[in-house]
């Protein structure tokens, strides 16, 4: 297959079959970054097989090479790429990282900074800079950290003075889970470790938080919830560990949504057993769509009728990044969809609310910005251009509405390097398996 050009629109492959599809994913973009963070605090070499081969994930290594760590290539099984060796360094400063749109990057590789012996200048893409880091800028200063800002964004630096005496934090994440993961991930090379809470009128995405407390116990690491919006890591050492990855599910989500939208079956190899991805939420979402789901054999298997596609109303405070897809299947519904809880996007790569209001208005359609969602209104769609404002989750939205609108020119679906640069490819055999597609 050729190489798609990205820097022209892609038009959204349409349907005209119901699907019978197999698809394999790479890796968990949280997991790896989590990983490798914790891998270059370790007392270890540690190896990620099928880790994540994407610009956040090259973002990270990048970033903790140039904080110390030895990161290198070793052969893989060959469908995703080679795997990592990981082998910890002194921390030290005098780096510039550049954080592009990462914001695994942008919030937690700061606090691993601070452990360092010196300067690291952070920046990222212009729209990064819009992004909210204030809490990552205070809570490093109430830990006795340095931090030059002229706002509460990026740019910054971060002034690393050989360690973090650690010790009670309270932070507002009310903008991320990302926040507490990026201080709890580092607790552990803190020296009186790290008790945090969370004082604020929401924290987003719960299921991250659980994820980052289980990658550190899987490493030794003494972590636990201690409180309602409380965490505590004790200190100490951080084991090596050889780990395959998960494939990513919440790249997972428009593969699954498609069975929705078209109609039949998508069947998605290397679903785990027990996970603590937020995508093990989707079979309950797409269920609230007429689909049913079954695991067996290490597979999700997801169908559906095809047809008119009821409405719903879904509370996805927990699963903030999956809403993207479930308001593309609401914009193709027949009848309001309503989506909830998920105020806190309007700060991701772009305002998420917004850009999908906008995407669905420019074919026809109607939406409505809430508060702390969206509601989708039935209305007929066209073709047009759907635009991806540089965040991954909005391109792949597109091209679930493409599935039934003809002619949707999402116009940078290079967006979803950040996260499955493989997505045009892997979206195109989903559908050539099933019949063919036009477009």
């Amino acid at each position: 297959m050729a190489p798609l050009d990205h820097s022209r629109p892609w038009t959204a492959p349409t349907a005209k079959a119901r699907l019978d599809a197999r698809v394999q994913l790479p890796g968990s973009k949280s997991l790896t970054n989590r990983a490798l963070l914790l891998a270059a605090l370790g007392d270890g070499t540690s190896t990620l097989h099928r880790p994540l081969r994407s610009r956040d994930a090259r973002i990270m290594v990048e970033g903790l090479r140039a904080l110390g760590a030895t990161i290198r290539e070793v052969p893989g099984d060959g469908r995703f790429g080679p795997d990592l060796a990981i082998t910890p360094g002194p921390i030290t400063g005098g780096a510039a990282i550049d954080c592009g749109l990462a914001g695994t990057a942008m919030r937690f590789l700061p606090i691993v900074a601070a452990l360092g012996d010196g300067p690291v200048a952070f920046d990222g893409d212009p729209h990064a800079r819009e992004r909210p880091m204030a809490t990552t800028i205070d809570s490093l200063r109430a830990l006795g950290v340095r931090v030059d800002a002229d706002e509460p964004r990026l740019p910054f630096t971060v002034h690393g003075a050989g360690g973090v005496r650690g010790g009670e934090v309270t932070i507002d994440a009310s903008a991320s889970s990302q926040f507490v993961s990026a201080l709890l991930l580092a607790g552990a090379r803190f020296d009186e470790g790290l008790t945090l809470h969370h004082r604020g009128a929401s924290l987003p995405s719960l299921p991250h938080i659980e994820m980052t407390l289980e990658a550190l116990r899987q490493r030794g690491v003494v972590a636990r919830q201690a409180g309602e919006a409380s965490w505590r890591v004790e200190p100490g050492a951080i084991g090596a560990l050889d780990e395959r990855i998960e494939p990513d599910l919440s790249n997972a989500a428009p593969f699954l949504a498609a069975a929705v939208v078209v109609g039949g079956r998508v069947v998605l190899d290397g679903w785990p057993a027990q996970t603590t991805q937020v995508g093990r939420l989707l079979p309950e979402l797409l269920a609230a769509f007429g689909a049913t789901s079954r695991v067996a054999d290490g597979s999700l298997t997801v169908e559906a009728l095809g047809g008119a596609i009821p409405g719903a109303r879904l509370d996805m405070r927990a699963a903030g990044e999956l809403a993207p897809t479930i308001v593309a299947i609401g914009a193709l519904a027949s009848a309001p969809v309503e989506v909830t809880g998920i105020g806190h996007i309007r700060g991701h790569e772009t305002d998420r609310i917004r850009a999908l209001v906008d995407d669905i208005a420019a074919l026809g359609g109607r939406a409505e910005a809430l508060p702390d969602g969206i509601r989708v209104e039935p209305a007929p769609l066209s073709g047009g251009t759907w635009a991806a404002y540089a965040d991954h989750r909005i391109a792949t939205a597109g091209a679930v509405v493409g599935l039934r609108v003809p002619g949707v020119e999402v116009d940078d679906i290079g967006a979803t390097s950040k996260t499955i640069p493989e997505f045009p490819e892997l979206w195109s055999a989903m559908l050539e398996g099933s019949g063919g597609v036009s477009a």
